[in-house]
């Protein structure tokens, strides 16, 4: 088993960033943001002695149990139609797992749910593939949007899109919406922002010290957008490039002068960057696959549907259980513990209410 070390960073890096299959999370740096978990880089090097494939992964210790649980985000990258090297990788995986104690290994590679050939070899290392949830129930989100950018400039780009997201591009622009690129200083009113849209939309938020970590250790593959109207920021975003990809990572917006469509002329400003990139993809990241237009997620498809991406569905979370009767316990205690958060939501959403009425 290989693993990274300082000496071998920066070929590992390059591995990643490289390969078609790359991804910021499964980019070293990404361990340095997640600081509550302990990063590990696996190589499995060819015959010449060149990296075939890594597996970066997030190790973290379950409180009170003396065991961890290993993740792979968006890993493995290696061509994942080559058994040999993805087997490799998840041997060695094991092997790292038997050394720190961890009850199961989870990933979520990025692999279409119409990739049979994966699937099987996955299944043959022992895997189990979970792809019923159509909403956000899993770690990363199993359906996003990807726009393919194809080399266009951007009058091809804005051309693409449908005929009401342009539009909406030009009226925030015409009413005097004014975008930013941002250094840190100004995250506290990004924060404030993500604050009413997690209370808006009923959704969990990171903490200000994330998203200052995370542009610390990005550097400059970090854009942070803030959207001003009258002087007032009324939404932002933050985006990631890695490779041949850009990534609307995070993005938050207030409640007022939303009918000056900031949110249309942000995530434009982020194309764009890809477009001056070169990136090969835009990634929208999460959208619920539950295309049912009655129901409230139904508006995040719909926005993200306008700017013309590819509706990508992703194989699911795999799950490598290497101490069984550990995950059966945790199991149970985790379904408890969801049934239990169900039922107070509704009184912790009146008691929220009512605090900020």
């Amino acid at each position: 088993m290989e693993l990274c070390t300082k000496e071998t960073l920066q070929e590992y890096t390059s591995f990643v960033w490289n390969h078609p299959k790359g991804h910021w999370l499964q980019a070293p740096e990404w361990g340095e943001v997640k600081k509550q978990w302990k990063w590990e880089g696996i190589i499995v090097r060819d015959s010449e002695g060149k990296i075939a494939g890594v597996m970066s992964v997030l190790i973290r210790r379950i409180t009170g149990i003396g065991v961890t649980m290993m993740y792979s985000p968006r890993g493995p990258v290696c061509d994942l139609h080559n058994e040999e090297v993805f087997a490799q990788l998840i041997a060695d995986a094991k092997k790292l797992a038997k050394k720190r104690r961890s009850y199961v290994i989870k990933m979520d590679p990025d692999v279409l749910i119409s990739d049979e050939v994966f699937s099987a070899i996955a299944k043959k290392q022992g895997f189990v593939i979970n792809n019923s949830n159509n909403n956000f129930e899993g770690i990363q989100a199993r359906f996003v949007f990807r726009l393919h950018l194809n080399g266009r400039n951007e009058d091809e780009l804005l051309a693409s899109f449908h005929s009401k997201t342009r539009y909406n591009i030009r009226l925030s622009q015409r009413r005097g919406v004014e975008v930013k690129i941002e250094d840190k200083s100004k995250l506290p009113a990004f924060y404030a922002l993500m604050k009413e849209t997690g209370e808006r939309d009923g959704f969990p938020i990171r903490s200000l010290s994330y998203f200052e970590t995370m542009m610390d250790v990005m550097g400059e593959h970090c854009r942070f957008y803030l959207a001003y109207y009258e002087g007032e920021p009324v939404a932002g975003s933050i985006a990631v490039h890695f490779g041949d990809k850009v990534w609307y990572a995070y993005g938050a917006s207030g409640n007022r002068s939303r009918e000056a469509m900031p949110n249309y002329l942000v995530q434009w400003n982020m194309i764009q960057w890809a477009a001056e990139l070169g990136a090969r993809i835009y990634d929208f990241r999460g959208v619920s696959g539950d295309l049912d237009e009655t129901k409230p997620v139904y508006g995040l498809y719909r926005f993200k549907k306008g700017f013309q991406g590819d509706f990508t569905e992703f194989l699911g979370e795999l799950t490598l259980v290497t101490k069984p009767l550990m995950n059966f316990m945790l199991s149970r205690a985790l379904k408890m513990y969801t049934k239990l958060r169900k039922k107070l939501r509704p009184s912790l959403q009146k008691e929220m209410a009512s605090e900020n009425s």
